[in-house]
């Protein structure tokens, strides 16, 4: 269920403007056989540095045309990874030049040699001549009200002015960064006035009684009518074959061995991590018998993955840099070992894995604050960084190994946000008179 700030609904609070005018490339039947009519979905998601946003994004879009089979969805994304996530028919790409956030309100290119303003030049116009060509039904904005460093502001600007008919939605994770640094940032940038002149409804990917973003955020009144908190949002995936790593890692002659998987999305900054994780194995080998699959992410360092490839030799340790299936590895473990990030983080409470979260130091506070409430309500145990040495990880390791996962089973979070932010969407395109253009409810 998704709850609005103010109320028990989650009916969204909009008006319709109007009928659609002729989009420009045409009308009738494509070339290509697409219809003009089809739902367009656009959604910009900034990801430079990791993969969290693009795969939620990714989820957002496998289930909105799981539900509206003939919609049509346009990512505009800049991962250096490309299309990385499996994407769904009717789904594509336009990749952006890659920038990275080194610390609030402080950008920089990922690969790209260039003047960061000529980098966000180049954005921004990009981000407009898609959305005007385009031409969406809804845009779903990611994360950032006007995007980085307000890069999104003329294209949302443009759609007001010349398509005023699509709808724009602001998606917010459950926790941006500490409830100080973001009124300060959004107070100085704008965002507060962008999500109340732009934008018609903004869906949060959490619970409101863990952290009530409106609350903490000091949302405008409003702007907080236009909040639905919707749960937390999963991949729709399921593991494909944790009976098959149980029995590599765990069963028959190695029966008793605990399996222990060490994980960080992107791995950008995950080599602290996973060299504190490799520190404390000779501690827990003498009590213990474990197998440690660290899974480090494609954006860890060449030179630091091999420094831990020479770490682990002699030890019942294996370095991945990616694996097929990573729910698999989750659902299959004794304990996962993880950075707090928000996808993550879901798919351990998703799979009733005891989990041990060492969340990121920063630039930010949202993984800290995350893993600290997770941790207070039972879900999860964590570890704060400022805290890790050899001692401190081996004894929460061991701890984690003796949790018994059916007495955490019962302690699970609403993880229904996927398909209730995807309703709240087909719900706007009711309320704006595109009924007839939207597939039918099923019963």
């Amino acid at each position: 269920m998704s709850y609005g700030a103010g109320d028990s609904g989650w009916a969204p609070i909009t008006k319709a403007r109007g009928s659609r005018p002729p989009r420009p490339m045409g009308s009738g039947v494509h070339t290509n056989g697409s219809d003009p009519q089809r739902i367009r979905l656009m959604i910009y998601a900034q990801d430079g540095l990791g993969l969290g946003h693009m795969r939620r994004t990714t989820s957002i879009a496998a289930e909105f045309i799981k539900l509206q089979p003939d919609a049509v969805v346009l990512t505009v994304e800049d991962s250096p990874l490309g299309n990385f996530f499996r994407t769904s028919p009717n789904h594509d790409y336009v990749k952006l030049p890659s920038i990275k956030k080194v610390r609030p309100g402080d950008w920089r290119a990922v690969n790209l040699p260039l003047r960061f303003e000529d980098i966000r030049a180049l954005r921004e116009q990009l981000i407009r001549s898609v959305a005007l060509n385009f031409r969406p039904d809804i845009l779903l904005v990611d994360h950032m009200p006007h995007g980085a460093m307000g890069e999104l502001r003329p294209a949302l600007e443009a759609l007001r002015r010349i398509v005023p008919q699509s709808r724009l939605v602001l998606g917010l994770r459950d926790i941006i960064d500490a409830p100080d640094v973001i009124r300060r940032r959004w107070q100085v940038e704008g965002a507060y006035e962008a999500i109340q002149r732009f934008y018609d409804l903004v869906l949060v990917y959490g619970s409101r009684d863990v952290f009530d973003l409106a609350d903490q955020y000091r949302l405008p009144e409003g702007v907080a009518r236009k909040v639905r908190y919707c749960g937390y949002l999963c991949t729709p995936a399921l593991p494909r074959y944790p009976e098959r790593i149980r029995a590599q890692y765990a069963n028959g002659a190695k029966a008793g061995t605990k399996l222990v998987v060490a994980m960080a999305g992107g791995g950008a900054d995950a080599y602290p991590m996973m060299r504190a994780v490799l520190d404390a194995l000779p501690v827990l080998q003498a009590k213990e018998r474990l197998a440690l699959v660290m899974i480090v992410g494609p954006f860890m360092s060449s030179a630091e993955r091999r420094d831990l490839q020479s770490r682990a030799a002699g030890l019942p340790a294996q370095v991945r840099i990616t694996v097929s299936d990573p729910l698999s590895y989750i659902y299959a473990a004794d304990l996962v070992i993880a950075r707090a990030g928000y996808n993550t983080t879901m798919e351990i409470l998703r799979s009733s894995t005891p989990a041990l979260l060492m969340p990121r130091p920063g630039p930010s506070a949202e993984q800290r604050t995350r893993a600290r409430l997770f941790q207070k309500r039972g879900w999860v145990d964590a570890l704060d960084p400022d805290d890790v040495n050899s001692g401190t990880l081996a004894e929460a390791i061991a701890r984690g190994l003796r949790s018994d996962p059916p007495v955490r089973a019962r302690c699970h979070a609403d993880l229904g946000g996927l398909s209730a932010a995807v309703e709240q969407l087909v719900s706007l395109l009711r309320t704006a008179g595109l009924e007839q253009r939207l597939a039918p409810i099923a019963e």
